[in-house]
């Protein structure tokens, strides 16, 4: 029996997917699990897996196609086997009625703009100066009309007249128009987002203005975790995976800090999943270390490298952006010493890491030079409040004086 292989809704919102190559040709035997194609979506390119076994037939879609989510791109389909029939396209003649009510609806609109208010007002006081003689030259039924001075002077300057529009009668182009145009400045050439740089910015103007974060700083002390990496290993070891440990350990003391804003309640999450904020082209993304309490430094330390490696490559696949419960962003290793973060939704709270910086603080009543890191908390006040937070914090400075203690497990569901 034949199995449709369709575009994939790989995110919430999705409405289409993008081809960005396919893995396997028409007629290659495929089983289940292998993967098939790759698909850009919003947030990354993912790999789409077989559902079946079967032979790949019926492509439908190629690369470079932009499909809707649902829609049928191949066929599996047994050693024999035809794929489905096919749907038949819409005839010529409608494809070019549809085409008809569009050219005509954009004439409708463009009539619309001509009679809004004031509109007539101000043909009125153009035609009340000075007129050159406007009769339009023919310059082609998609040219814009000008006068035969302003054409002339149009191409002494450089101007492009398809960029100008027409004040005298009946819109068209006079040498005052020209004039006005070439003294302009240039205008900026907008920029276009990427798909991942469109959705970052959607998703954090609705955070920001959503949720009602607070904030709470706190500079700890980064011996210990220094000492810890070179124990280690600081080749096989960052800073950031014995974060996600120690921050992990944390949470399960607070759950809280780990939970969600669902539907206007709270909702504590079953599971510790840390999403470690990670740069793309164009944006950031989060990719998450599921059940990272209860995960072993060295494989927090293999799946984070695992997952870096794939943001950056942009083959992240939907299992590795998805869960997460809590985040950490670290700009650390761009010797920034501190920032706020924009709580990513549904989540309770993130973690912004700066740099470690030799300062000088008091210890035990003297001043000392102690590799210092300062640490700031986003929290949602729906969730969580200032004093829940603060024990966080307090629990996590603890942590991160003696990281050996909390990654082993001795303090890490204490309390």
């Amino acid at each position: 029996m034949a199995t449709s292989i369709v575009m994939p809704a790989l995110e919430m919102a999705q409405e289409t997917g993008k081809i960005v190559s396919w893995l396997k040709k028409e007629g290659d035997t495929v089983s289940k699990g292998e993967i098939l194609l790759e698909v850009e979506t919003d947030k990354a390119v993912v790999e789409v897996e077989a559902t079946a076994d079967g032979v790949l037939a019926g492509v439908k879609s190629r690369e470079g196609d932009v499909v809707p989510v649902g829609q049928t791109i191949a066929w599996l389909v047994s050693p024999g086997e035809q794929p489905p029939a096919e749907p038949l396209a819409a005839p010529p003649a409608a494809r070019a009625a549809v085409g008809a009510v569009r050219e005509a609806q954009a004439r409708q609109r463009a009539a619309s703009i001509d009679d809004r208010p004031g509109r007539s007002a101000e043909r009125k006081r153009d035609s009340a100066q000075p007129q050159e003689n406007t009769a339009p030259t023919e310059l082609g039924s998609n040219s814009p009309q000008i006068s035969p001075k302003a054409r002339r002077l149009a191409k002494e300057k450089g101007v492009d007249i398809t960029k100008i529009v027409g004040r005298g009668p009946d819109g068209v182009i006079t040498s005052e128009d020209v004039l006005k145009a070439a003294e302009a400045p240039p205008a900026a050439t907008p920029s276009t987002l990427s798909a991942v740089a469109r959705l970052m910015a959607e998703r954090t103007t609705q955070s920001w203005t959503q949720v009602p974060h607070f904030f709470l700083v706190r500079e700890v002390d980064a011996g210990g975790l220094i000492d810890l990496r070179e124990t280690l290993g600081s080749k096989t070891v960052t800073h950031t995976d014995l974060l996600v440990a120690l921050v992990a350990r944390v949470l399960a003391k607070h759950p809280k800090l780990n939970a969600t804003w669902d539907s206007g309640a709270i909702r504590l999450n079953s599971s510790i999943n840390i999403s470690v904020a990670m740069a793309v082209q164009d944006g950031v993304v989060g990719a998450v270390i599921p059940n990272a309490d209860q995960t072993g430094i060295t494989e927090i330390a293999s799946q984070r490298k695992e997952l870096t490696d794939r943001a950056r490559n942009g083959r992240l696949r939907p299992a590795d952006v998805a869960g997460g419960t809590f985040t950490i962003t670290n700009l650390g290793m761009y010797n920034v010493d501190a920032f706020n973060a924009i709580i990513a939704p549904p989540q309770a709270a993130i973690l912004a890491v700066g740099r470690i910086a030799d300062r000088v603080v008091a210890l035990n009543g003297q001043p000392a030079v102690r590799p210092m890191m300062t640490l700031t908390l986003s929290a949602d006040h729906r969730v969580v409040d200032g004093a829940q937070a603060a024990v966080f914090l307090n629990d996590l400075a603890d942590a991160l004086r003696t990281p050996g203690q909390w990654i082993n497990g001795s303090n890490s569901r204490s309390g």
